[in-house]
Order: structure tokens, then sequence, then C-alpha cells
């Protein structure tokens, strides 16, 4: 399973992967350096820090070869997991620096994909106000992909902002990171993530272990460069070579970390800022994991609530099922089984969405009669494995980012200490969760970089912070303390009263105006504003 911190957005498109819907595309990709070759007005580059407490200079001091840069933008082809956009879609390469402490070393590319504000600024609509970037989550989401199937939903944004989202360093076409084969992942599957045994135990780790060989094999020294303050300092980059004074920006789930490292890291270059789905900067890894334990046994407890039983009941016997489970596969319609592993992974799918929320019903009733099929569906649906077997790269480059954050690495004893309180936690989910403390990062190739995210951004301008107190993922209280962390007057709550990963463009009119008047109209709410 992916840690935690994948947007709704990308789980409804691997629904679709899964083949409970539409299709992919073949083929080798990359975005087209065709195209658009005019030169936006570039805005000033003085510098917000003179440098991070790493010493890295700020992107204001970058070679003239990458301040200057000009997008070529042109149309948008295939990659392996997705069809060309097509339309009014454009593509284009952006060139950073490997190692932002060598700005005139190696470089590499960053792919990017546009739709253009409404009449492009043309035409007497003088209403165009910037780019307004999006991340959708991960770390590891494409935004190349996910943006051109969402973008129904940003019309209204679109009548102001250019559309922009960007795949990460390390993710599918801006060098993306790939540790194993489809094949090997196939074989990892049968690893038990909850090990019961010495033997399950020694396996589980030896898994971990040879994946991060296979990052390091892949990726080499991309390795040690897909941290999220890099991916930070590239969006700054792209603000400027896109012509904007200041970030516009709309970042959900791990898009929020992403989004509150920038703001620390360019604090004077903030202009509105949208948090969605947050994740909690206070917590290192293992309180990360505490906090999904609880957020998705909260969630399952409401889903139990909506069929009309009490969450003690539900929760027993759903704890009990996957230990059957455990004990025994369930056979399904193909020629895999169903383990315990895939069985979590396959509720857990459902509990970002309360519309997915029948899938659960069926999966359960179904395995409950010893068919394990639908709940393979959702599981494969949540891996993003398709009906021939290929998998996306998307966990691969998730993990890479994670490690290379995270300081901490628990030991596997110390991840057995933690079992009981994990389970008190969650019952279904906590001990999955307690292991992967140990398990995630186990044996990995390169040092992490910090304990905890640092978001502190005094003097920028107000940044709208958004918490759902049904979220799974993200829990809700992580918004009141990203909020706090990045200062007064800077973080603004809204809450919603809702279900589900994520506020925005999830069914309240109050969330989503409150949102639409703070990016166009720069409107701040009252901080505390409860939708319901």
């Amino acid at each position: 399973m992916a840690r935690y911190v994948r947007s709704a957005a990308l789980l409804a498109a691997a629904l679709l992967i899964a083949g409970c819907g539409g299709g992919s595309g073949d083929g080798d990709a990359k975005p087209s350096e065709s195209g658009d070759r005019s030169a936006p007005q570039r805005p000033d580059l003085s510098p917000s820090k003179e440098s991070d407490a790493s010493g890295v200079a700020d992107t204001a001091s970058l070679p003239a070869a990458l301040t200057e840069q000009r997008l070529n933008w042109g149309s948008c082809e295939a990659t392996r997991d997705d069809p060309a956009p097509g339309g009014s879609w454009q593509c284009a390469t952006l060139k950073v620096p490997l190692d932002y402490a060598k700005p005139d070393g190696e470089t590499i590319g960053i792919a990017l994909i546009r739709q253009e504000a409404k009449n492009g600024g043309k035409n007497g609509n003088d209403s165009r106000i910037g780019s307004l970037l999006f991340n959708f989550g991960g770390p590891g989401g494409s935004g190349v992909s996910t943006l051109p199937a969402l973008a129904s939903e940003y019309d209204k944004l679109r009548e102001h902002y250019d559309l922009v989202s960007f795949d990460p360093r390390g993710v599918a076409s801006s060098e993306g990171v790939r540790c194993r084969s489809d094949k090997e992942t196939r074989a990892a599957e049968s690893v038990d993530l909850t090990p019961d045994t010495a033997a399950e135990e020694a396996a589980y780790f030896k898994d971990a272990a040879a994946f991060g060989a296979g990052c390091e094999r892949q990726a080499k020294n991309l390795l040690s460069h897909v941290s999220t303050n890099e991916a930070a300092r590239d969006m700054d980059l792209l603000r400027h070579v896109l012509g904007d004074d200041k970030l516009y920006y709309l970042g959900i789930s791990y898009g929020t970390e992403l989004g509150g490292t920038y703001a620390h890291l360019f604090p004077q270059r903030v202009g509105r800022l949208v948090l969605d789905a947050v994740v909690d900067p206070t917590a290192d890894s293992v309180d990360q994991s505490k906090n999904q334990a609880r957020g998705f046994q909260r969630a399952l407890d409401n889903y139990f609530k909506s069929t009309g039983r009490t969450p003690e009941e539900g929760t027993r016997k759903t704890a009990d099922l996957l230990k059957r489970i455990d004990a025994k596969p369930l056979p399904t319609s193909g020629d895999r089984e169903l383990n315990q592993t895939l069985a979590l992974t396959g509720i857990l799918f459902t509990l970002y969405d309360q519309g997915t929320w029948p899938l659960l019903t069926d999966a359960l009733k179904s395995a409950e009669a010893g068919d394990g099929t639908e709940l393979l569906t959702l599981a494969d649906a949540y891996n993003e494995r398709d009906a021939s077997g290929h998998y996306s790269t998307q966990s691969h480059a998730q993990r890479a980012i994670s490690c290379r954050d995270a300081k901490g690495r628990p030991t596997p004893e110390e991840a057995k200490r933690g079992l009981a309180e994990f389970r008190k936690i969650s019952p279904v989910f906590g001990e999955f969760l307690s292991w992967d403390t140990a398990g995630w990062c186990h044996d990995w190739p390169v040092p992490g970089l910090r304990e905890t995210a640092e978001v502190s951004a005094p003097g920028a301008a107000p940044i709208l912070v958004v918490g759902n107190t049904g979220d799974p993922a993200t829990p809700y209280e992580g918004a009141r303390r990203m909020a706090d962390e990045l200062g007064k007057g800077v973080g603004v709550e809204l809450t919603w009263k809702g279900e589900g990963h994520g506020a925005y463009g999830s069914g309240s009119a109050c969330v989503d105006s409150t949102v639409n008047a703070y990016l166009i109209d720069g409107k701040v709410p009252q901080d505390g504003k409860v939708c319901s």
C-alpha cells in the first residue's frame, strides 16, 4: 500500500486503470518541445531569502540559462499509462538543476502541462490573473495525467488562470523513478505486510531492502535529489519562467506539505495558496502513521454507521474476516488469490471517497461468501494495476520522495513494540501501519533530511488551509496544526464537515465558493469558518 497521502483524484484515476472504467494509452512518451515559443514578461527575481538553512542559494542566483529559458509549449504525447489529452492541452519541459547546491551543474527535465485561461487574455479579456499550479498529492502523483482528468472541476478558475500542473522530480515523465518490474511487483504482493512469524517478518524486511536497492540501481544519484525542498525550488523556478511575480497554487494531500514548504522557503513570493486535505507538519513518520490509523478507522466507523451497524460490530467482523483471509486466501475469478494485504488495500481504497462506500458493501459481502474478486479489483485500483498486469510507478516515486524527506528510521523492534498501541487505535489498520513505520524506509540507500516538515512562513500573504472532518488519509486535526505552523496572520483555516479525502470540488457549495472567492478575488475568509 502507498504510505498515506494519495489524493482522491489519483485514486479515482486508478479506478479507471483497474478496468472499472476507461483504458490507458501505450508507448513511451515525453512532452513535445514543439509549438509556442512566445516569451512571457519576466517577473522580478529579487531574493526572497538569501539562502535557507542548508545554505542553498536562492532562485535569484541561478544561472541565466535556467532563469531565462523559454518553455516550448506544444502538443502532448501519450505515455504507457495515459493517452494524450489532446484538445487545448499543451505540454513542455522545464530545465532545473539536479542539485541546487551546484546550480551550474547537471540539469533534469520537469514535465509540464497547461490549459490556457479562457480567451487567453485576448479579445478584451483582462481578467487573467496568472498561472495556477496544481499538485494532487502522493508524493509521486503525476500532475500531467491528473489535471486533464479533473479540469472540468476548475472551469470557474480557468476564467482567470492558466491551469498548470507538473510531474515533480522523480515522478512519471520527470525522470521518473522505477524500482522494480511489473513481474517483481506482482511477486511482492505475496509478502505479508502484517507478519505473524519470524519467517514472514524476515521476508517483509528482505523485500523492503530489495525495493530500495532497486531504486538505487535505477535512479542512481537522482535518489538523493527528490526531496520536497527541491520540488518547492522547482516550483519557484517554474513560477518565474511562467512570468508570475507571485505563486498561485492549489495543493491537495501531500501537495499541502509541498505548498507549506514553498511558503517557508519563499514567503515573500506567496500569492494565493490553497492547501486542501492537509498533512500535519508537526508529526514525524511514526506520528503520521498514528494519525492515519485514527483517520482510516474514523472513516470506517462512519461507513458502518451509514449502513446501520455499530462501529464496534462492523470493526470486529472486518477484523475477523481479515484474520481468516490471512490464514487462507480467497479465490477470485482469475488466476490470483486475495491475501490479507490485498484485502486490506481494497478496503482502504473505498474510504477515500464516500461515493465508493457502496463498492465496499458489495466487496465485503462477496468476501464473507468466499469470493475475493471484488476486493482484489479495488486493491488493483489502489495499486494502479491495469488488466494487462502493468503497474504504474506512482508508488515507487512516493517511497523515494518520502524516504528522502524522512529522517526517522524506526527499527523492526520499535515497530513491534508499537503494535499494541496501533491496534488499540485501529483494530483494522493499526497492525499494518505499525509495521509500516519500520518497513517503509528499511535499509534505504540514502539518508533522510528532516524529522518534520518546516512550514513557518512569517511575512507571507494569507494562505487558505482547508480541513475535512471525515478525511481518512490526512485527518482533520492536521489542518489546524498547519495553520498554526504557518504563523499568525498567515494560516487561515476553513473547515468542512464532510467525508472523504479533500473538500474543494467534493460537493460543498460553501467550500467551493469560499475557495473561488479567495483565488479569484483575493477575499480571505475569517479564520475558523465552518461549512457544514
